[in-house]
């Protein structure tokens, strides 16, 4: 790696023994999507096995770590009978018909309850999918169940009046983070191979990291979104998925990474089919830390492991720092979330009372931001977009740990302490939501284990549009540096 464009080349450190990620022995419910497609084809197994297998390793150990809120065993089950029908005839409506899979609880499913994590919508039930949830039931995909996830979706951490908290797979004691963290712990200990989630500020890359997932954050505009919840974070929330391979991601994000004329961003890019090619030697900023900002020396040590292995791969790694004031980004972001909480509770009477003491105090800071501050915060969104712009005409991406901070209690909002310094509720997730603000695409990669054996991952960020350059650099790296990880003790 270079400090600038003028340091001496380091010597790569292997993560892993370099074994691609496979199938192991512990039943279908450990097989990925890529996987199951086959063994459909081929006949070795069918949807209704595949979904017999999970549901009772869901049965198993889903009490220990809450991932799965809501279930629809009746009408999964039939879900699975007709792809069955389907793979016999050979008709399948694509490589995912007959996966099964989790939606994320702010994602509306038809005739499932959809509660964004809050007891304002303890019984809602939706009539219609969400656009996304809609396609993958159209390819022909098991949806079995909703996964946990905090109020409104805006902390990193998963926890809420409804359900409680969520436990990392890897320590129950720990979260899995958030806001995605039921999906993150579904994938992880087999309740299903592939979670449909959504990333407003880093909700699949830091969860992912936790876990030993793969995680993308596609460009703004290119899962295009209808039918769902009101928007509380602008322009910055995006779907996307998370699985073990980067091979799931792609089958994910051929079948929802299409335009449609309801969601007027995602006609502005060009479609992508997301295919699998060997990536070219890519400029890569390698960005340790922000600002000074504290990094547990565990991640800081593995992300540098990695940085060196994608060195290894031809890949150009030069060392610097975030070319953007993440002391502004930080301030910006407060406002716009505060902002929309406040918004959203004009339309609910009562709210005080159904709410979270954490999310309470978030919307009374709302209610006292005026509309000067809002549009200066979205002033610093179109700021840190041009200055990305600029970094990107001199590299193809950016990469960064995913998470400043590693996994801490299930039931605390956030960790105050990180390598012995005192940070605030955002320390722990300072690397990710600037992704978000310019619409960026990024992906998270596990890394090398803490000594302990707690996942760690780092993130690669591209520009608007990079989504499938990122997989196939992700691609190559998992190929190369990341063994047939071993499944949680559970």
């Amino acid at each position: 790696m270079r400090a600038g464009r003028n340091a001496d080349r380091r010597d790569h450190a292997c993560l892993t023994d370099g074994a691609r990620i496979l199938t192991n022995q512990n039943g279908l419910w450990a097989r990925s999507a890529a996987d199951l497609s086959e063994a459909y084809a081929s006949g070795t197994c069918s949807p209704v096995d595949v979904f017999n297998s999970v549901v009772a390793r869901t049965e198993a150990v889903n009490a220990q770590i809450n991932a799965v809120v809501t279930l629809d065993p009746a009408g999964a089950l039939q879900a699975a009978h007709e792809s069955e029908a389907r793979w016999r005839a050979g008709t399948p409506l694509s490589q995912l018909d007959g996966v099964p899979i989790t939606v994320k609880d702010n994602l509306m499913v038809r005739g499932m309850r959809s509660t964004w994590g809050s007891a304002l919508y303890s019984e809602f039930m939706p009539h219609a999918d969400e656009l996304p949830v809609a396609r993958l039931r159209a390819a022909g995909a098991v949806i079995f169940g909703k996964t946990n996830c905090p109020e409104f979706t805006v902390q990193g951490y998963t926890d809420n009046l409804l359900f409680g908290p969520t436990r990392n797979p890897w320590n129950l004691a720990l979260t899995p983070g958030g806001s995605s963290g039921g999906a993150v712990a579904a994938v992880s200990a087999g309740l299903c191979p592939i979670a449909l989630a959504t990333d407003g500020g880093g909700s699949i890359r830091r969860p992912a990291s936790y876990t030993g997932l793969v995680g993308l954050k596609p460009s703004r505009g290119r899962v295009a979104r209808a039918e769902g919840f009101a928007t509380v974070l602008h322009d910055c929330e995006v779907v996307g998925p998370i699985a073990r391979t980067i091979e799931d991601v792609r089958l994910v994000m051929r079948i929802i990474g299409l335009p449609d004329s309801r969601d007027p961003l995602s006609t502005q890019l060009k479609e992508d089919a997301f295919e699998a090619q060997t990536p070219p030697p890519c400029r890569i900023l390698y960005v340790p830390s922000f600002g000074g900002s504290p990094v547990d020396p565990a991640i800081a040590h593995s992300v540098a492991q990695a940085a060196r292995a994608l060195e290894s791969l031809g890949h150009e790694i030069d060392v610097g720092s975030e070319p953007f004031d993440i002391d502004a980004l930080g301030q910006s972001w407060s406002v716009v979330s505060q902002t929309g909480l406040s918004w959203l509770m004009g339309y609910h009477d009562g709210w005080e009372a159904q709410v979270g003491d954490e999310i309470r105090k978030l919307i009374t800071s709302g209610s006292a931001l005026s509309a000067s501050q809002y549009y200066e915060a979205l002033t610093q969104f179109a700021k840190l977009k041009r200055e990305l712009e600029q970094v990107f005409d001199s590299y193809d991406m950016i990469m960064t740990p995913s998470a400043a901070a590693m996994p801490w209690p299930a039931s605390e909002a956030f960790p105050n302490i990180i390598d012995n310094r005192t940070v605030g509720p955002r320390g722990h997730a300072v690397f990710t939501a600037f992704v978000n603000m310019a619409g960026s695409a990024a992906l998270n990669l596990p890394a090398a284990p803490a000594p302990d054996g707690m996942p760690i991952g780092f993130q690669l960020v591209g520009p608007i549009s990079s989504d499938a350059l990122l997989c196939n650099v992700g691609a190559q790296y998992q190929r190369e540096y990341v063994a047939d990880m071993p499944w949680p003790a559970l």
